[in-house]
């Protein structure tokens, strides 16, 4: 058993706490809304009402926050807070260099850090099955396996520090061009005359096949766990791809990398944000490039 204080109780940090607690560690868990940290209570996650509280005598600290600067700050606050030799494991999905300042944070500290983005949706949160990205050394990712284990059923190391980020937004900018592709895919073959179901079953089979037709597909029918059997409820927020896609465009700009494809769809799924659809599933674009075509339904 592992003392793991885990900061950032939302809708995965709550249920990847929660599988912690069912692997047998004790977990102090800490989030600013006070709704959070009451769900995660009735999981097994000990409420903390404050950071200090949550990492008191903790072996292991986990975040799992919206961006970049609340990652640095609660690390910055850490500095002060927990001894040498801890393992600080970042879990959000943040730009890279805010990924490698917070290492920097933790060798002030003398602690043992990895940068752990995970893929997998609320979903695979819950469901104990993401896949983590993990960048740092070599040691690091030995001590921080085990824990990851326990939230998730792909480890990945990927390299030094920022090394997870890096190939976090690396992957879901392909997500988020190939989603597009497939919506595009389908819009053509309704103009075409061409049901659902012929072009799935020919993609899916064929050099079109990708995760975002075989098992996310963007229209009802053909995969019935996707969003779109269940009027486009997110598993993925169409916001939380723009917010991917934004950050692989800020790398691409800093490294020098051509990213025409990836800029045009951080501009598409930025116009479906605009126009009301952040809450969605970011499948659900399909809808707007049917718009586009003069098609609504």
């Amino acid at each position: 058993m592992t003392k793991i204080a885990f900061v950032g109780l939302g809708n995965m940090g709550g249920p990847m706490a929660a599988n912690l607690v069912k692997a047998g560690h004790e977990v102090r868990g800490f989030d600013l809304s006070e709704a959070s940290v009451k769900a995660a209570a009735e999981t097994g996650v000990k409420a903390a009402g404050a950071l200090a509280e949550a990492v008191r005598d903790a072996e292991c600290v986990i975040t799992m926050l919206p961006k970049g600067q609340h990652v640095t700050a609660v690390w910055t606050d850490l500095t002060t807070l927990i001894p040498e030799g801890t393992l600080v494991i970042d879990c959000s999905t943040i730009d890279v260099e805010s990924a490698r300042k917070a290492h920097e944070l933790a060798d002030v500290m003398n602690c043992i850090s990895l940068d752990a983005p995970v893929s997998g949706g609320t979903g695979g949160a819950a469901a104990g099955t993401l896949t983590f990205m993990v960048g740092g050394s070599e040691k690091a990712f030995a001590l921080g396996k085990p824990i990851l284990e326990a939230m998730g059923k792909k480890i990945v190391h990927c390299g030094d520090a920022g090394a997870g980020q890096a190939a976090k937004i690396c992957n879901n900018m392909i997500l988020g061009i190939s989603m597009i592709g497939v919506c595009e895919a389908f819009g053509l073959a309704e103009k075409l005359g061409l049901s659902h179901q012929a072009l799935f079953d020919v993609a899916s089979t064929s050099s079109g096949q990708c995760w975002s037709l075989t098992t996310y597909c963007p229209v009802p029918g053909p995969v019935p766990t996707s969003p779109a059997n269940s009027d486009y409820k997110p598993g993925f927020a169409a916001a939380l791809m723009l917010k991917d896609l934004t950050l692989s465009q800020e790398a691409a700009r800093q490294s020098g990398a051509a990213t025409p494809l990836g800029a045009h769809a951080a501009e598409l799924y930025a116009e479906f944000e605009r126009t009301g659809h952040g809450a969605d599933d970011f499948s659900a674009i399909i809808q707007m490039l049917r718009e586009k075509a003069g098609r609504t339904s």
